[in-house]
């Protein structure tokens, strides 16, 4: 028996007819699809610590299943003593059913622990069907663990989809259960 991912299957036998019968789409392949999310954390106090990316590339791929690979600066900034190449951030691309299963992690899971958490803004979409927020504490994934974190880092998850609008990926992440306010 081959394994697919919850999200995966709710997608092809939920979220496909809903948004079918929403937007009157005539053929299955204009129905909009998540492409891939990335997620990236700026770690810009590793200009003085080099452990920190360490740490970083540990956490993210922690949270992510897949290996994180770290950002290096494009050019020189003098005033904040950054230098060309230097390692400046964290980020990983998931697509596939690691996508799905961290989705399905992050629905169902981490967003719930923020804290005094009223839902996300909808106000993150880009005008072409993605959606970027952040979040402000590494530490609401369950894969880290509490006593090993030495920083408290934000995050940028960006999650791309195949719609033409924003409220066709709007529907899309609704029906997926993002929890946007009311």
């Amino acid at each position: 028996m081959k394994y697919t991912a919850r999200l995966k299957q709710k997608y092809q036998e939920e979220i496909v007819p809903a948004l079918m019968k929403e937007f009157n789409y005539k053929n299955l392949m204009q129905v909009p699809k998540l492409k891939k999310i990335a997620v990236n954390q700026g770690l810009g106090d590793a200009i003085a610590d080099k452990k920190l990316i360490d740490t970083g590339i540990e956490e993210m791929s922690l949270i992510t299943g897949q290996r994180a690979v770290a950002t290096k600066s494009k050019k020189d900034i003098s005033n904040f003593k950054l230098r060309r190449n230097m390692p400046v951030g964290v980020r990983v691309t998931l697509r596939g059913d690691m996508m799905y299963e961290f989705l399905d992690r992050l629905i169902s899971v981490a967003i719930p622990r923020v804290r005094d958490f009223r839902g996300i803004s909808d106000k993150g979409f880009d005008g072409r069907g993605n959606y970027t927020f952040g979040v402000s504490e590494q530490i609401i994934f369950t894969e880290i663990d509490l006593d090993k974190v030495s920083k408290i880092n934000g995050m940028d998850i960006t999650l791309v989809t195949t719609a033409r609008t924003d409220k066709e990926a709007h529907a899309l992440l609704r029906e997926f259960g993002m929890p946007f306010k009311k």
